[in-house]
This record gives structure tokens, C-alpha cells and sequence, in this order.
């Protein structure tokens, strides 16, 4: 070690492997201690071998979290030396953790524009998944010998066929509240007949397509993202990609041409399913029978209610349905991502419906439908 001006050059003999770093590290740690660390300059004309153990302690002394390049911190030339050091920089972290922000209004701001931020990446990402998802849909389109025709069945089944009986029965409920609410309501008024109306309206424009998203948000949408998200982890997605097979029309197609099929199925369920619902608390606790419910259920209401509500249907599939998917192409190898994929995507799906259904709702009060 000799001094120049305000350097202190530290020059390195011999070899520095595993074997031999212990020693010499004890005497970089006293330099460190005596030296600022922007003084300290190494010199590599005389070292020897080379290893990632004796890499990782010179770059040690020699990168400081206010200067992560440090290349000026070396002189002499080595074959091997500078650019393994710069590797193991690469992959480990020696600064120490930031200082969490205390609490303030500059501090609550700073954390509105990060969520902000956060949320505009989040949606910029889904668009983009979206628009390659369709760029697999048209190639397949093309050629339509690579749809993958079984994964796309099974997927129906467990989308559609098994997700109808829990859809019907809350939707039966939900008609049946909205019935109740007409009784208690309309009765003090004298006008219990239109009980069939605000049922009928209620359940084909609402409640029925947003009764169906939800739970296709809860229920397939999490099932997407964990089913995906566990190919990931034991990395089954890595080895399709290395046989030639695209994730995309494997796994993700599938998904969501079933949940674009299905949702207007499972909504026409719902609708049946609250229908019937309503039409039972009248008829227990208005007296309005099944007969004249049906009757003036077909007299008044237009099919316009009906088409608004089965046109959601598609869109809000296709939503959650990318969502799922996304989520679980973006867990990495540990369950904890996993699990916080998995309520992304839950989370994300009801908010993107609910936004959704405000949309149609003001769309089409503007087109008078």
C-alpha cells in the first residue's frame, strides 16, 4: 500500500481464490477502516488468479452506493480480473437498505403518485397482453390446425358447465331480494304489479351479467392465474418454449376463448336462475301469480334489457379471462408470488368489471337503449 497525493493505491499479489481470500481480506477490511472510500485505488499489475470469492471482496472495497461504477477505482491490466469483478457486481447487492419514509404530507403524496404509477403500468401491461393474446387468436385463425381444441373443451367445462349450479343459485337470491325490496316498497304504494318490471329490468341489464363476472372473477379467474402460475414455478413454461410451443396458444387461448363462450351461457343462467327467484317471493308474498308474472313480464318489458345485458357478457369473459392469465404468467418461482398473483388477479378482475359496467351504463343511457 503507498500513498499518492490524496489516493491511497492498494496494491494486490498473488492469487485471491477461495483458498487464500480469507487472509487477505482481514488486511482489505483494516485499509477500508484507515481510508475514505473514495480514496482507495486498486492496482492489478501484479495479481494473479482470480476467482468469483476474490472478485466479490476487491469489488467490495471498491463500490460505494453513491458510486456504482467505480471503474476509476482500478489501474494495471489483468486478462480476467476487472471484468469478474464487474459480473459479481452485477448479482449481488452490498448497500444498505434505504431508510423507510416517515409519515408527512410530502411523504403521502410521494406514495399517491408511486400507487398511481403503479396502476397506469399495470393497465399499460394488460393492454398489452391483451393485443398479443389477439395477435395469437388471428394466427390461429389462420391456421386453424393449431387451435388447441382439448385444453379449450376442459376449459369450457370448468368455466361453464361447473361454475353454472353456484352462478343460478346466487342469482336466485339476488332476485329474490330485489323482489322483496319491490314488496316492501311498492306495496305502501299500491303498485305491487310492478314488481315484474323492477325484477326483469333489474336482473337482465345488471344484475344477471355482473352476478356472472363476479364469480368468474373469483372462482375461474383465480383458478387461471394458479394453474399457470404453478407451470411457472416448476418452470413447465420454460420447457414448452424450449420444445417449440407457444404459451400463449397452449395455455392462454384456450382460457379465454372458453370464458368468451361461456359468459353468455352463464349469464343467460343467471338471468333464468333471478327471474325465477323474484317471480317466487311475489308470488309468496304478493300474490302475484306465476301466470300474470310471466303474463306482464312478456307484455312489458322489451328484449332491449335482454340484449343489453348478453352484450356485456362477452366483454366482461374476455377481461377476466386476460387478467387470469397475465397474472399467472407474471409469478416467479416462490408460492408468496404466487399468492399475491393470485389476489391481483381477483382484485383486479371485480375492478375492472365494476368499471366496465359503469361504462355500458353510461353508454347506453346516452344511446337511449
Amino acid at each position: 500500500m503507498r500513498a499518492e497525493g490524496a489516493k491511497t493505491i492498494v496494491e494486490l499479489h498473488g492469487d485471491w481464490t477461495v483458498e487464500t481470500v480469507g487472509r487477505m481480506d482481514a488486511t482489505l477490511r483494516e485499509v477500508e477502516e484507515s481510508v475514505a472510500p473514495l480514496d482507495i485505488v486498486i492496482d492489478l499489475s501484479d495479481l494473479g488468479v482470480v476467482d468469483t470469492a476474490g472478485a466479490y471482496v476487491i469489488g467490495r472495497v471498491t463500490r460505494r452506493c453513491s458510486d456504482p461504477d467505480g471503474d476509476f477505482h482500478f489501474i494495471g491490466e489483468h486478462p480476467t480480473a476487472r471484468r469478474l469483478i464487474e459480473e459479481v457486481r452485477a448479482r449481488t447487492t452490498i448497500c444498505a437498505q434505504e431508510e423507510e419514509a416517515g409519515y408527512g404530507f410530502m411523504q403521502a403524496l410521494s406514495r399517491i403518485g408511486a400507487g398511481i404509477e403503479a396502476v397506469m403500468r399495470e393497465a399499460l401491461d394488460t393492454f398489452a397482453f391483451l393485443g398479443k393474446t389477439i395477435i395469437t387468436g388471428f394466427r390461429t385463425l389462420a391456421n386453424p390446425q393449431r387451435l388447441r381444441l382439448t385444453p379449450t373443451i376442459w376449459a369450457m367445462e370448468e368455466v361453464g358447465v361447473n361454475a353454472m349450479p353456484i352462478i343460478a343459485v346466487l342469482s336466485f337470491f339476488i332476485g329474490a331480494v330485489v323482489a322483496y325490496m319491490g314488496a316492501n316498497l311498492l306495496q305502501t304504494l299500491g303498485f305491487s304489479v310492478f314488481t315484474v318490471e323492477l325484477v326483469g329490468i333489474a336482473v337482465l341489464r345488471e344484475f344477471g351479467v355482473l352476478i356472472t363476472a363476479i364469480m368468474l372473477a373469483g372462482r375461474s379467474d383465480s383458478a387461471f392465474t394458479a394453474q399457470i402460475g404453478s407451470m411457472k414455478m416448476q418452470q413447465e413454461i420454460d420447457a414448452m418454449r424450449v420444445l417449440g410451443l407457444d404459451p400463449f396458444e397452449a395455455l392462454v387461448l384456450p382460457r379465454v376463448i372458453a370464458c368468451v363462450l361461456m359468459a353468455p351461457l352463464l349469464t343467460f343462467g343467471a338471468m333464468i336462475a333471478g327471474i325465477f327467484g323474484g317471480m317466487i317471493v311475489a308470488w309468496s308474498a304478493q300474490d302475484i301469480s306465476p301466470t300474470l308474472f310471466i303474463a306482464r313480464f312478456h307484455q312489458e318489458l322489451p328484449w332491449d334489457h335482454f340484449l343489453v345485458g348478453m352484450s356485456k357478457a362477452p366483454v366482461f369473459g374476455l377481461v377476466v379471462a386476460i387478467i387470469g392469465c397475465r397474472q399467472g404468467m407474471m409469478v416467479s418461482g416462490d408460492v408468496e408470488s404466487l399468492g399475491r398473483r393470485v389476489t391481483a388477479s381477483v382484485v383486479q378482475s371485480i375492478f375492472a368489471v365494476i368499471v366496465l359496467e359503469a361504462m355500458f351504463a353510461m353508454m347506453y343511457l346516452e344511446l337511449g337503449i
